[in-house]
């Protein structure tokens, strides 16, 4: 995928930047109906992109001092008598208020920018109710996912789309050519069917992110469960030891590092089985089924929690010595070591251990801060697509093998240790290599040149079973597609 490619809206529908048709708008004169934050904040963005703004307001000389000096403020008549395209910056239910106004706006442009407080919670839009108050005027939703602190920062500082969307193609254009001046970029929605929808974009919390947070919850809870009975529940029952107080840091602490293992090699794990299902079925056209689809979308998501859980991790760790446990610890070792005239304490495969150790993590998480940081749009945006690439996938690659070196280190040779088998339960860590290492050994098979000539044909168009001349750039062999796996 190209740069360019990248910079294009999500949403399935046309955006307007760029298109020959719509001229600049700003000079002209435009209406706003309302005197509330959002119509202050497109005043002030109307006048700062160079358009002669009027103010109609119930109260003008009470609400003149809210607005900039540029910006007229008069009766709401007075107002839509002085331009074509009005700015309907009023909720829902004083949209009756307007009809004695009936008459001066026919023929007038009306943009329509309210939400709503819940999903669909009329049985008609907001826009398609203004238009049916107003059937002499032409309704144009807009503006409404652009936030009032968007409008006074700028296009630079939020989010630049501004979905637009009305029966009227003309009217379209018009709306158009005033969000491409205030430096925003117009996209076409359709119909003003359509304002339904965009009406329930700003009532979404999160929609990306809700199954990748139900997924680092579900790891969080089941690996704090597993490091509760070992750490707290085995010592009680076996020894009768409260330990009670380790769950809010020492469980805890235990349990973050689980999840960001996990969840960053979540992050790559789907990767592997679509390559898996690209070899066995030798295409790349075939769909991939509907979860792993979904999975693939959810990987930027998974990623951010992972580093996330791990920034929580580092932050716990630094923690634990300024625990009155860690201390009372402390002196009760040291008092044991005077007792038994212990002078030398020193075990040198346990520094080494630790020294590398930590050395890996702090590599580890700041890798997982450079991926983190270059998923963000303006970072990404930045980059082009073999860069963006290069961090997202191999970087983040080495980044798992690091914390598999981490988490390792973290283990040593305990792995081999009865007493570390709780309820004969094996080490939390054990576990938690299981879906790391195996992504690590795929990636490694990937990389056999037998397999990875094969995956690299399939990407490039080359379907088994179909008979076509397939040159690789980098050599000059030509292959049938035809051939069996033997013959790559």
């Amino acid at each position: 995928m190209s740069g360019g490619d990248m910079a294009k809206p999500l949403l399935g529908h046309q955006s307007m930047e760029g298109d020959p048709s719509i001229k600049p708008a700003a000079g002209r004169t435009i209406g706003v109906l309302g005197s509330g934050d959002f119509a202050r904040s497109l005043a002030i963005r109307l006048v700062c992109s160079g358009f002669k703004v009027v103010v109609g307001s119930r109260n003008p000389k009470r609400k003149a001092g809210l607005f900039p000096s540029a910006a007229e403020v008069t009766f709401q008549a007075e107002a839509v008598k002085k331009t074509d395209v009005i700015f309907v910056a009023v909720f829902r239910e004083h949209y009756s208020t307007l009809c004695d106004l009936a008459d001066l706006l026919a023929g007038k442009i009306l943009v329509d920018v309210s939400n709503n407080s819940e999903f669909n919670h009329h049985k008609e839009s907001n826009a398609e109710y203004l238009a049916s108050l107003f059937p002499a005027c032409t309704v144009v939703k807009g503006f409404n996912v652009v936030s009032a602190w968007t409008l006074q920062s700028g296009a630079r500082d939020g989010n630049k789309q501004v979905l637009i969307c009305s029966n009227n193609q003309e009217a379209k254009r018009t709306v158009a050519e005033i969000a491409q001046a205030m430096g925003f970029t117009p996209v076409d929605m359709g119909c003003i069917s359509s304002a339904r929808e965009i009406e329930n974009i700003p009532l979404r919390l999160l929609p990306a992110w809700k199954i990748p947070i139900f997924l680092a919850l579900g790891l969080f809870l089941c690996f704090f469960t597993y490091n509760l009975i070992r750490q707290v529940i085995h010592p009680y029952i076996r020894e009768q030891k409260n330990k009670l107080y380790k769950i809010p840091i020492e469980v805890v602490n235990t349990t973050l590092p689980c999840v960001a293992y996990v969840m960053l090699s979540l992050v790559y794990l789907p990767g592997v089985l679509a390559a898996c299902s690209q070899l066995y079925y030798g295409t790349k056209y075939r769909r991939f089924p509907d979860w792993l689809d979904q999975w693939l979308q959810h990987r930027k998501q998974i990623g951010l929690l992972s580093f996330f859980c791990a920034a929580l991790h580092a932050v716990y760790s630094l923690c634990l010595p300024m625990r009155r446990s860690h201390r009372y610890q402390l002196i009760e070792t040291a008092v044991k070591q005077a007792v038994e005239k212990k002078m030398n304490i020193w075990v040198e495969e346990e520094v080494w251990r630790m020294e590398i150790y930590i050395s890996v993590g702090i590599i580890a998480l700041g890798l997982l801060s450079l991926l983190a940081i270059t998923s963000l749009p303006s970072i990404a945006n930045s980059l082009n697509w073999r860069e963006f690439s290069f961090i997202q996938s191999t970087l983040g690659f080495i980044a798992l093998v690091i914390s598999t070196l981490h988490t390792l280190t973290y283990g040593w040779s305990r792995a081999f240790d009865e007493n570390q088998y709780k309820f004969y339960l094996p080490p939390t860590y054990t576990l938690t290599l299981l879906v790391p290492c195996t992504v690590i050994l795929a990636k490694v098979i990937f990389s056999l040149p037998c397999i990875q000539h094969r995956l690299l044909r399939i990407r490039r168009g080359w379907e088994k079973g179909r008979y076509v001349k397939f040159v690789l750039p980098s050599t000059t062999e030509e292959y049938s597609s035809g051939e069996t796996s033997s013959n790559v």
